[in-house]
């Protein structure tokens, strides 16, 4: 059974060609299997596809080019595989790759029970683990691990922005439409707790399975309950389509009640058009129009891949680049070691300045309170959001002692 789930997961190896080296490359160091192997795992095939999937991997390969695809003198290889959204699937092919394939770092993993069965096989295995896809605060919280990054979000942070900033617009009654996983959970837990602190309440909450096609049910609970905000902690498919689906429903056309998306990518909004998406307002780690620097790395990305990246393919980049600067420093690619290094260097990027890791593995940077265009306000493709509000990093992030992580300081 085991071996038929491996070989539906299309494992493809994406070897990096060896065209050049930078003149870091000339160092030798010690590296297992003679080369550094990065795997990337994800939904490739299903509702969280568009917003990590190959545009992920896509990223990962332009950090390794930065390198000349050489690191201390020896290759570096990409594969990818597609987890399914299933943690067992994602736990056995983790073992698989570290046990049988020589994979020394594993990047991305979006959906949050995926990645926490991920984050226990790498902890017992020393292995790096670059998290951009996931959001629950639990993998640097009571999950954590030695070896485990967390990068771009999570749901402390959206909770923090999003929460707080529709409560003191006046939208203090809450109902949860949440994802029945432990990125939903929470996502709801970290967004109540951030209401209740900013003098809201939460009235109720209704779970919804992974990958739900009809919200009509818990779009009428919502509605009943006569709320102010209906809270989507849901992500990727699904939130496109509750907010299809509450707007044929007509849920926010009385104006006594409004529609937040707890977790919002580019991916989203381009694939719900402006006239629907308008005004929304959201968190996120990284917009491609940010700054110079910003569109540059994006223009490159899109050339790439045919789409401006998400948080979580802007993040795998530089958490990749940030493993890859750690190997060179260490002259290893040993997981202890590495991990060390990686907390002692500031992650200065496109996507972060002078952001800094804690022992705990949360990379700490500033976060972005933005608002959807409307259609008339959109100079052209891509061109979706303006950024209301900077969050300060110590803002947006628990410290190490809030983390709940057990790990020595």
């Amino acid at each position: 059974m085991l071996a038929r789930l491996l070989t539906g997961a299309a494992l493809a190896a994406l070897t990096i060609g060896i065209l050049s080296t930078g003149p870091a490359s000339a160092q030798q160091g010690k590296l297992s299997g003679d080369m550094v192997k990065i795997g990337v795992l994800n939904d490739r095939s299903g509702l969280y596809a568009d917003l990590g999937g190959e545009g992920s991997a896509v990223a990962a390969r332009m950090a390794a080019e930065e390198f000349g695809n050489k690191i201390l003198g020896k290759p570096i290889q990409i594969i990818t595989a597609d987890h399914q959204n299933k943690p067992d699937i994602g736990s056995n092919l983790a073992r698989q790759w570290i046990d049988q394939d020589g994979v020394d770092v594993i990047v991305d993993v979006p959906n949050s029970g995926v990645a926490l069965a991920v984050q226990e096989v790498t902890r017992e295995k020393k292995t790096i683990f670059l998290m951009e896809g996931p959001a629950t605060s639990r993998l640097t919280g009571d999950a954590c691990s030695p070896t485990g990054f967390h990068w771009p979000y999570d749901t402390r942070a959206l909770a923090v922005g999003t929460g707080q900033a529709i409560v003191k617009e006046g939208g203090d009654s809450w109902f949860f439409i949440t994802a029945d996983y432990a990125f939903g959970h929470q996502l709801e837990a970290d967004t109540s707790a951030q209401v209740k602190k900013a003098g809201g309440k939460v009235v109720g909450s209704v779970k919804a399975p992974l990958n739900t096609a009809d919200f009509s049910s818990f779009l009428l609970q919502a509605q009943a309950s006569g709320a102010k905000i209906v809270g989507l902690a849901n992500a990727g498919g699904d939130t496109i389509t509750s907010i299809k689906q509450a707007s044929e429903f007509g849920l926010t056309q009385s104006g006594q009640q409004k529609l937040a998306g707890l977790l919002i990518f580019l991916s989203d909004v381009h694939a719900l058009g402006l006239q629907v998406a308008q005004d929304l307002v959201l968190t996120t780690g990284f917009y491609w129009d940010r700054n110079d620097e910003t569109r540059a790395w994006s223009k490159k990305f899109f050339d790439r891949h045919g789409k401006m990246p998400t948080m979580v393919q802007a993040g795998s980049y530089s958490a990749v680049r940030h493993y890859l600067k750690a190997i060179e420093a260490a002259g290893t690619d040993d997981g202890p070691t590495v991990a060390a290094k990686m907390k002692e260097m500031p992650v200065n990027d496109m996507f972060a300045k002078n952001g800094t890791i804690l022992p705990n593995g949360r990379m700490v940077h500033d976060m972005y309170l933005a608002r959807v265009k409307k259609p008339s306000e959109s100079k052209g493709p891509w061109d979706y959001y303006e950024i209301l509000r900077t969050i300060p990093g110590n803002e947006a992030f628990a410290t190490f002692e809030e983390s709940g992580c057990k790990l020595p300081k």
